[in-house]
């Protein structure tokens, strides 16, 4: 029997009488990658937003490791929304490094979110010189700061060229070998069949589809099956 490690029930976020999110249920297995997919404006950057406590919700509830959401949770929840915020003028272990003091986190720890993301040999390359990829790469290795049992990312393959996509799908596999728990939010469905599990479908902020991914199915067709579908309907 699935264990869920995120649950929504009814999550809803108006901006005045613009509805951005529609009573949306996700359920989120534990120990899987999940593919939150939806058209651009479909809610799903919002919908993580308050995932992570940057939006409150207007109506419903959030249950994460089985409790309602408290802000306390977020300690063991990584999260990469939108670009990484990043010092172009600081190394990679620099910017890491005002991370751990602020969690009072030793440099051991850098150390190892530096080798899980594959960026432990930049030595003093600043990071203003790094590929998109690579800074794509160092905001995972602050959102795994901690040692997260849920990371949640927010279209992290926008702008990456095929390699900086492949490296970084390799590092969502890997985390999930891990035992890490990831949501991931994106519209490059060729990428999304290649690393989840489990997908959810968002049309104008309403789940229309939630379910498990299987082997060799045609993702492209299923989205513009629910979407197109719910446009005609």
């Amino acid at each position: 029997m699935l264990k869920f490690i995120l649950e929504t029930r009814n999550l809803t976020k108006s901006y005045g009488k613009q509805v951005v999110v529609d009573n949306l249920s996700l359920k989120v297995p534990q120990g899987y990658i999940y593919g939150l997919l939806g058209p651009n404006g479909a809610g799903k950057s919002t919908t993580l937003k308050l995932l992570t406590g940057v939006a409150r919700p207007s109506h419903g509830e959030i249950l994460v490791f089985g409790e309602p959401w408290r802000r306390e949770a977020l300690r063991y929840i990584g999260a990469l929304i939108e670009t990484p915020a990043l010092y172009g003028n600081l190394t990679a272990w620099e910017n890491l490094q005002i991370h751990t003091t602020m969690l009072d986190l030793d440099d051991q720890e850098i150390r190892r979110v530096l080798k899980i993301v594959g960026l432990e040999d930049t030595g003093g390359k600043l990071v203003s010189r790094f590929s998109l990829g690579m800074k794509q790469r160092l905001g995972i290795a602050i959102a795994l700061l901690g040692n997260p049992r849920l990371l949640i990312l927010d279209e992290p393959m926008n702008g990456l060229d095929p390699l900086g996509m492949q490296k970084l799908r390799e590092l969502i596999k890997n985390l999930a070998h891990q035992g890490i728990t990831v949501l991931i939010s994106s519209h490059i469905l060729g990428e999304i069949t290649q690393v989840a599990d489990y997908v959810g479908i968002i049309h104008e902020g309403k789940l229309k589809f939630q379910g498990k991914l299987l082997p060799g199915e045609d993702l492209e067709k299923l989205f513009l099956d629910v979407v197109r579908g719910e446009e005609n309907a």
